[in-house]
């Protein structure tokens, strides 16, 4: 069992004024059920999935709400639409109620919550498993946040960089965790070590079945998944790269409106991250493209039938997604886009904060050289707020001073999870 960066903000917001009602969404399967049982041991799990269960809730009032389930956390709740009304009545008449609504069907959840419980419901989002979350053995062990997110909440660089990765007892452990992150993804049910890889394979292989056939079908009614089908396998390969609507309808046979929500599909059920570009300064050419990332690299290559090394779009979109899931689990004000401009020039990360830009360049490389930050350099020309800092991620495991405020840096050693001295 890991322990998950969610767990303390949760139990604090099901304690809150604010948190009567919570709506705890996700990609299937990154533990949302697990979470809400651990974290509210005192509460009624109530499943919906059984057919027996669903009429004999909706019969019951408010006060036999009130009287049988006063705190209940509720599994499937998208496939019993009415129950919401019923939840929002005993809600309104007894404040003494709380609720966790949960659903697999994440997008008809929110459907219903936004029609129904607005203004009262809190919303939480729960990701597949980070790097330093994949570090932990169980729920009581210490989550401590990566030095990127350390550096993003203090607002600067200064003493997050120093030391030697190769003589940090706890490097090497850290590597092999990404190493397999990188090959199967962080899903709760494949961070087991004693699961084979084979077995890995088939379940992200049945993974991707469940989700069309249930998700999918659920948001969309498609009765023909194939051209679906298409669509996800093509944008998987564009993972890393620009979005190209035209060429997505022309792989998936469809025309370009229906390749559009294919993709707004795979967004909404947390597969798919569309980087925004940033282009808010009108005086310089830039692309207003999105890229496309998928959230899961194990999902991402089960889509593709890939194994072993990693392209450098597929290297890039892993460690965009694990490092948008951090910002997201850390509540910090932090926006994520790309950059490029329309004469080649590229940054493959630019995290906006409130006082300015931390810019990142994402290698696949072994070794690291200074033309690796040409992209990085002069941005404030570019830029409308102050570049606080820029990093060369990769693979290289030697930490490097670029000059003009850039630093190189493993990969893990940004992302992993250590004690800062």
């Amino acid at each position: 069992m890991k322990n998950r960066v969610l767990l303390e903000f949760f139990k604090e917001k099901s304690a809150s004024p604010f948190g009567r009602i919570i709506a705890l969404t996700g990609a299937r399967q990154t533990g949302k059920t697990t979470l809400a049982r651990h974290a509210l041991a005192a509460y009624e799990y109530i499943s919906l999935d059984d057919p027996q269960v669903r009429p004999q809730l909706l019969d019951l009032s408010a006060a036999q709400w009130h009287a049988q389930y006063p705190l209940a956390v509720l599994d499937e709740v998208q496939k019993t639409p009415g129950l919401i009304e019923s939840i929002k009545a005993v809600h309104d008449e007894h404040r003494e109620t709380r609720y966790i609504l949960l659903g697999s069907s994440q997008i008809l959840l929110m459907e219903q919550v936004r029609e129904s419980l607005a203004g009262r419901v809190a919303l939480l989002e729960l990701y597949p498993l980070t790097l330093p979350e994949m570090l932990t053995d169980s729920w009581d062990e210490a989550l401590v946040e990566s030095r990127l997110i350390a550096w993003l909440r203090a607002g600067s660089p200064k003493g997050f960089w120093q030391g030697m990765p190769a003589r940090d007892g706890e490097y090497a452990r850290s590597m092999a965790v990404w190493r397999d992150y990188l090959q199967f993804g962080a899903m709760p049910a494949l961070s087991d070590a004693a699961v084979s890889a084979e077995e890995k394979y088939d379940w992200l292989r049945d993974y991707i079945q469940t989700y069309l056939q249930r998700d999918v079908r659920d948001l969309a009614n498609l009765r023909d998944l194939e051209p679906f089908v298409r669509a996800q396998q093509a944008l998987a390969a564009m993972g890393g790269q620009l979005l190209n609507a035209s060429a997505l309808a022309r792989l998936a046979g469809v025309d370009v409106k229906t390749a559009q929500r294919f993709v707004r599909y795979l967004e909404m059920s947390y597969q798919v991250l569309l980087l925004r570009p940033w282009f808010r300064n009108l005086g310089k050419r830039l692309v207003k493209s999105s890229k496309v990332h998928f959230l899961d690299p194990g999902v991402q290559r089960a889509l593709l039938n890939r194994r072993g090394v990693l392209t450098g779009p597929e290297f890039e979109s892993a460690v965009v997604a694990e490092i948008y899931k951090q910002i997201k689990n850390s509540r910090l004000p932090v926006e994520c886009y790309h950059l490029r401009t329309v004469d080649g020039r590229e940054v493959d990360l630019l995290l906006e904060l409130e006082q300015g830009f931390v810019a990142l360049e994402i290698k696949m490389a072994e070794r690291v050289v200074a033309t690796d930050a040409r992209h990085l350099r002069r941005l404030e020309d570019i830029l409308d707020k102050p570049l606080l800092g820029a990093l060369v991620i990769s693979n290289d495991g030697s930490i490097q001073d670029l000059g003009e405020g850039i630093m190189a840096v493993p990969v893990v050693w940004a992302l992993g999870s250590f004690n800062l001295m």
